[in-house]
């Protein structure tokens, strides 16, 4: 790996101190695509007020996102596969050592749905109960059967520990996330999980990640030599959790079936009946390679370079 000097690591290790602040999050819309080695960090708040007004050397702004394609969650007696999920953000690191994070519009953490294994008939069916078995004997058709389950914000992410970012056994951070089942007799408002009570995720690291610096232009094409960004790259790292308690569903079928996706799930579940895991996680940590050579327009010009990489 190329050496790093002074300058080059305020910039970039901004971000890893900034984790100790309170992560925001939201449910958000279709990203923007960046160039090269900007491609992570496509929805980097970069025109936010706190992000344009850092000068790069009171405040420097910096990107960060984490992700994970692949993944499962075990709530109680049901296992779902996860799809993709994304964790994006802004941070604007100040010179006192303390930091605040920035979310993107629609907020930090996106996650794509999945099929629920068996529908709605794996999930409350069979039962002896005269109103569930009639919906059990309508769901021939496979559009009333399928449910999809989205993982989503719940509140504000914490209790950041960088040194758990290098490290295998130990929570990085909490994240705070409810689980959204669709389906056409659920209704569009059922949850496991709620904003006032939500489910705790807790990853760590399983398998330690590989570190690497990358430097590219700002446009971001590749440029060991005089590119103006650089980022951290964290990469492969398995990442679960078993500690999580999760609460019993809501607002399913205007709430008169939470009982019974309760009843086949076994839910409410203590904690440690429950685990989730995600595979091959990457983290991202992006900032100008320079940022004090930018002053006193640094996060102005940190917003020039992405909106430059735009495909």
């Amino acid at each position: 790996m190329r050496s790093v000097s002074n300058r080059t690591r305020v910039g970039l290790l901004a971000a890893f101190t900034a984790f100790s602040a309170v992560l925001s999050t939201g449910s958000a819309t279709a990203a923007t695509q960046l160039n090269g080695d900007w491609a992570p960090f496509d929805r980097c708040p970069v025109d936010a007020p706190a992000m344009l007004a850092a000068d790069g050397v009171n405040t420097i702004a910096a990107c960060i996102a984490s992700g994970s394609a692949t993944g499962s969650i075990t709530l109680g007696k049901s296992v779902v596969s996860t799809g993709h999920t994304d964790l994006q953000l802004g941070v604007v690191q100040r010179a006192d050592g303390t930091a605040s994070l920035v979310a993107p519009p629609e907020g930090a953490l996106t996650a794509d749905p999945a099929e629920i294994p068996g529908g709605l008939l794996g999930l409350m069916c069979p039962s002896g109960i005269p109103l569930i078995s009639g919906i059990c004997r309508q769901l021939t058709d496979n559009n009333l059967n399928r449910v999809t389950a989205t993982i989503e914000p719940a509140g504000a992410p914490r209790d950041f520990n960088m040194s758990a970012a290098f490290s295998t056994g130990e929570p990085i951070l909490t994240i705070p996330v409810r689980i959204h089942l669709k389906n056409p007799f659920l209704g569009d408002k059922c949850y496991i999980g709620t904003t006032a009570n939500p489910v705790l995720l807790k990853p760590q690291n399983v398998t330690a990640p590989t570190l690497s610096l990358q430097r590219f232009g700002a446009d971001g094409t590749p440029n060991d030599d005089e590119g103006e960004m650089g980022r951290y790259t964290f990469a492969g790292a398995d990442q679960g959790d078993a500690t999580f308690a999760v609460p019993g569903a809501s607002g399913c079928g205007a709430g008169l079936l939470d009982w019974a996706v309760n009843l086949k799930t076994g839910l409410p579940s203590a904690a440690g009946k429950n685990s989730v895991t995600l595979d091959a996680t990457t983290t991202y940590f992006g900032s100008p390679y320079d940022p004090a050579g930018l002053a006193p327009n640094e996060g102005r010009k940190l917003s020039e370079f992405w909106h430059s990489a735009k495909r």
